[in-house]
Parts: structure tokens; sequence; C-alpha cells
């Protein structure tokens, strides 16, 4: 496991996190073809087969890990569907950068970087607590920037309903990350 401090933290603690990167790099029409909690689970799977061999000593070094084995199992899954390989290659975002530039603060010191991930960690947690509906709406409107048409389009609810979903879910948001852990 990486370093001591590490340890005692299972590492269901960075499954919503997982969660939302593999939503965040899966186009929303494919979440059903690819479950991102089946990648998700795969990923930690490996994450805890490789813990021994792990030599890194920060939580950013155990997050980057742990999105690299996001990112190669979802890699491994584009291949496997060949059928859709071309869409899902192209359409799948390999990076988690709009969720870091959530968090991120200019050229942080590491005491900046573990408030960052932790932060990050605790996002995460909380759109996993939204409705579906909010959480799906917020997502697609704020880290991957669609408009309410698109965001309506998809779930085949109205703009007023999307709106709706949003306001509910920003609002739920913030209350849920104003709560202490």
């Amino acid at each position: 496991m990486p370093g001591d401090d590490f340890i005692e933290l299972p590492l269901e603690r960075y499954q919503a996190y997982l969660r939302l990167l593999a939503r965040m790099q899966l186009p929303p029409r494919l979440w059903a073809k690819i479950g991102p909690s089946d990648v998700v689970q795969q990923t930690l799977l490996e994450a805890h087969m490789a813990a021994g061999q792990y030599r890194g000593r920060s939580d950013g070094e155990w997050l980057a890990f742990l999105r690299q084995t996001l990112a190669r199992n979802m890699a491994d899954l584009a291949r496997r569907y060949a059928a859709d390989k071309r869409d899902v290659a192209r359409e799948m975002d390999l990076s988690s950068v709009r969720l870091e530039q959530f968090a991120a603060t200019a050229d942080p010191t590491p005491s900046q970087e573990a408030v960052r991930n932790e932060r990050l960690l605790r996002l995460a947690d909380a759109l996993a607590r939204l409705p579906d509906d909010q959480r799906v709406a917020v997502e697609l409107k704020h880290l991957q920037a669609w408009t309410v048409r698109q965001i309506a389009d998809l779930t085949g609810k109205s703009e007023t309903a999307v709106g709706g979903a949003l306001y509910r879910g920003i609002r739920k948001l913030r209350e849920l990350m104003e709560e202490r852990p």
C-alpha cells in the first residue's frame, strides 16, 4: 500500500472518485454498454493486487496510479467492443483534466496538493450521493460542458426539468461539500 499512512484507508475510499472519472471518460450513450462500476471494480482489484509492489509516497501519487490503471482498463474495454471500436476510442476522453482543474491551484505545495486530492475525493463522494437525475445533469453540465439542451435530448426530459435538476443538484452538492466527513 502507498506509505504507512495509507495502509488503513480502504480502497473503497476511491470508488466514487474512480466511478466519476469513468463516467467522464465514457460518452453517456455507452454507459449501459460499458458499466463504469464494472471497470472501477476491476481497477480496484488490480490496485489491491499491486499494492505490495507500490512505491509511491503520497496520496497524489496513489491517485495518479489509480487513474493510470483506470485509463488502461478503459482502453482495454474500448478494444473489446470491436463493432464500436472507432466510436468508443474516439469518444473516450482518457484524462481527468476537467475534474482536476475543478479543484486545482497554481503550482501547489505538497500540503495544497493533499488538500486538493482530499477535495477531489469529497467531490466525487458528494456527487455519488445525489439522485441519479441530478448527478447526471450536474456532471454533464459542469464537468463535461454540455448544454442544457444536450442534456435534455439525452435524458428525454424538458429543458425546464433539466434546469430544475441542475438547480437542486448544485444546491445539494454545496450542502454535502460543507458537511464535515
